[in-house]
């Protein structure tokens, strides 16, 4: 995902966002709808989680330091992984409580066309919002389904706000089917009910956020075609026979780490592998541009070898990782 798309689609979404925010509060105020409450709350917290994007985008583009040699790109993912704790206790626990006060203590809603009014208007705005992630994610998707989408993505922006955005719509239908059957029935518990609902949908999503950054957080290899073509590139059957074993790992949604351990002639001399891993490097950066971080170490190919690759931790035959053998 390019990052200038990402970026329009959080400045999209906050812009919304804090519209429809101010508006649900001046209907709260005038009705005392419990849903226009929790749904404010809803829209501010996905404000804040917006602001937050933002800054994450920002800070991630800091330079390496000899503190963090590998740079700041997981920066993204931590502020990502905030978007979700947000989201849980400010939208859905708040909203939770606020659904079991209403339930258990209900009362006649006032002024109901004024919550109404606002539904319908906000319903409009994250229609907006939502169609402009969604370009952009259709961009970035490719062939893949939304599920496998959503968990394969490596940039947490536009996953997110996908899914704030399709969590806020179909909160707004919630609410406005609590605000209507309270205005029809006269019973304000169906507006506590609404409530409740919106407060479990964005507790489940704030758990499906959660669970995904978590692992970007722990740090995911790259997606099996990206792996694919850097073995291709590797590979020249030349100075290069074949990959032993590789690793790969997102240091950030643009920056990847590649090492591997490839085999080499048995005959090469010092300067021919110098040379062939100075090659393979260019090779892998002209495959895959995002393969900031390449680490290759030559060696002379054995089944042995080749099964250890399997075991991260194995070291059969005695191979030091880091050396020439």
């Amino acid at each position: 995902m390019s990052t200038e798309g990402g970026t329009k689609a959080l400045v999209a979404a906050l812009t919304a966002n804090l519209g429809i925010a101010a508006s649900k509060f001046v209907a709260f105020a005038f009705s005392g709808s419990s849903s226009m409450l929790a749904e404010g709350v809803h829209s501010l917290a996905d404000s804040g989680n917006q602001v937050l994007l933002l800054v994450g985008g920002k800070r991630a583009q800091r330079e390496a330091t000899p503190e963090h040699p590998f740079g700041y790109g997981r920066e993204r993912y931590i502020y990502a992984f905030l978007v979700s704790i947000v989201l849980f206790s400010v939208g859905g626990m708040f909203a939770v409580y606020e659904g079991y006060e209403k339930i258990a203590h209900p009362h006649e809603l006032e002024n109901w066309y004024w919550p109404v009014g606002v539904l319908v208007l906000a319903i409009g705005l994250e229609g907006w919002s939502f169609l402009t992630a969604f370009r952009e994610a259709v961009k970035d998707k490719g062939e893949h389904g939304w599920p496998a989408y959503i968990r394969r993505a490596k940039a947490p922006e536009l996953p997110v706000v996908l899914l704030e955005d399709t969590g806020a719509l179909v909160g707004l239908v919630l609410a406005l089917f609590g605000v209507g059957l309270t205005a029809i029935t006269g019973d304000g518990v169906w507006d506590g009910v609404g409530t409740l609902c919106i407060g479990v949908l964005l507790i489940v999503i704030a758990f499906v956020l959660a669970i995904e950054t978590r692992s970007l957080l722990l740090g995911e290899s790259a997606h099996p075609e990206v792996v694919a073509r850097i073995r291709d590139a590797l590979v020249d059957h030349d100075s290069v026979d074949r990959v032993i074993h590789m690793r790969t790992m997102h240091l950030g949604p643009e920056e990847l780490l590649v090492a591997a351990k490839i085999a080499v002639p048995s005959d090469s001399t010092a300067p021919e592998v110098a040379a062939a891993i100075d090659a393979a490097e260019v090779r892998i950066r002209r495959a895959v541009p995002i393969a900031r971080v390449i680490y290759l170490e030559p060696d002379i190919y054995s089944a042995e070898k080749e099964a250890a690759g399997d075991d991260p931790y194995a070291t059969p035959g005695g191979p030091v990782p880091g050396g020439v053998h």
